[in-house]
């Protein structure tokens, strides 16, 4: 047993994160830590997960005595202080916030100076699918954005055919964090539907780093959902593709990948609610010619607490499905 302690469990991510831990057949939950919520249960912060243990503030002496790995679910900024606390203890780390996944130039140009600059190139971008190999052997693993995870699985095996791509992408409330807005207010985002971030979201620089296209525009939108997130992507391709062999990029892209689902038809959100699965399906618009691809995800599991446990399972030389799947795609035993 891997023992694990979860920093900012009170949060959306993170009570996920403590939850999925909890449950895992291989890995011991045994610290919790909060900013505002501590000294109260898990589970009484967060009644749907049962999970009894008592959220502490964050001391990295006492979490490196009781823990070999963390998962990070701080916002970007504070996030980075806290990782570099818990690498110098030797703990292994995956890090949930935007703080270690993109280049210096990059990072502060989207979001603030970097504290912890010095940790960058180790940092190894945790898109499973892609970066596999260079996972099991990191100490720290800075998990990609929501919208990225969606948006980049469901163009990798076809960015190489066009210059410029359109991902016109919908999440449910909880991707904007557990603190609500006037944005995320029940009454803003209840029979309403909105774009957001038009100019520049910050996740467009994990597209731009990632997909080899000159032109990216990246439009998120609000849906009146709790969870959940749809990423349709269109583009032009710069020759002439079918069907078949826009499904043979796919099937060799993702046929052996255990949380890859290839569908038959657009997925909803619904689809893959509470589990780790990416549901895609590639298509041809035939009036056109332009590839359509369309992406679904759990925000709150592939998105963020799925893909970190994801991730340290590899860290930690574990099969990489262990705690998420069995029941309805989450902790349990690897099915056969």
């Amino acid at each position: 047993m891997a023992r694990v302690a979860v920093i900012g469990a009170a949060g959306f991510a993170g009570a996920l994160c403590a939850d999925i831990v909890w449950r895992h057949p291989k890995l011991e939950l045994t610290a919790v830590t909060a900013r505002s919520d501590a000294g109260a249960r898990l589970c009484d912060v967060h009644p749907r997960y049962d999970v009894p243990l008592t959220l502490a503030e964050f001391d990295a002496d006492a979490v490196a005595a009781s823990a070999d790995a963390a998962l990070v679910a701080y916002p970007h900024g504070a996030a980075a202080p806290v990782v570099a606390q818990l690498l110098e203890r030797g703990l292994r780390v995956v890090d949930l916030s935007a703080d270690f996944r993109l280049p210096r130039d990059a990072y502060e140009s989207y979001y603030q100076p970097h504290e912890h600059a010095e940790l960058l190139n180790e940092a190894v971008y945790g898109l499973t699918e892609r970066y596999r190999d260079q996972i099991a052997g990191a100490r720290l693993v800075a998990n990609p954005g929501c919208y990225p995870t969606a948006s980049i699985l469901g163009l990798l095996p076809v960015a190489d055919l066009a210059d410029d791509v359109i991902v016109d992408a919908k999440s449910g409330v909880s991707g904007a964090g557990r603190a609500a807005t006037d944005k995320t207010h029940f009454i803003n985002v209840v029979e309403n539907f909105s774009p957001y971030g038009v100019e520049s979201h910050r996740h467009r620089a994990e597209l731009e780093m990632e997909l080899p296209v000159e032109r990216i525009t990246f439009t998120p939108h609000l849906l009146p959902l709790d969870q959940g997130l749809l990423a349709s992507c269109y583009l032009q391709p710069n020759r002439e593709i079918d069907a078949i062999e826009l499904r043979e990029r796919f099937d060799s892209a993702y046929a052996d990948e255990p949380f890859i689902r290839l569908a038959g038809a657009p997925p909803g959100v619904r689809d893959v609610r509470d589990t780790n699965f990416c549901a895609i399906h590639a298509t041809i618009e035939q009036a056109t010619g332009r590839v359509l691809v369309f992406s679904a995800i759990d925000n709150l599991w592939k998105g963020a607490a799925g893909q970190a446990v994801q991730n340290l399972n590899l860290m930690l030389g574990m099969d990489e499905r262990l705690g998420l799947v069995g029941g309805q795609g989450v902790a349990g035993k690897v099915a056969p």
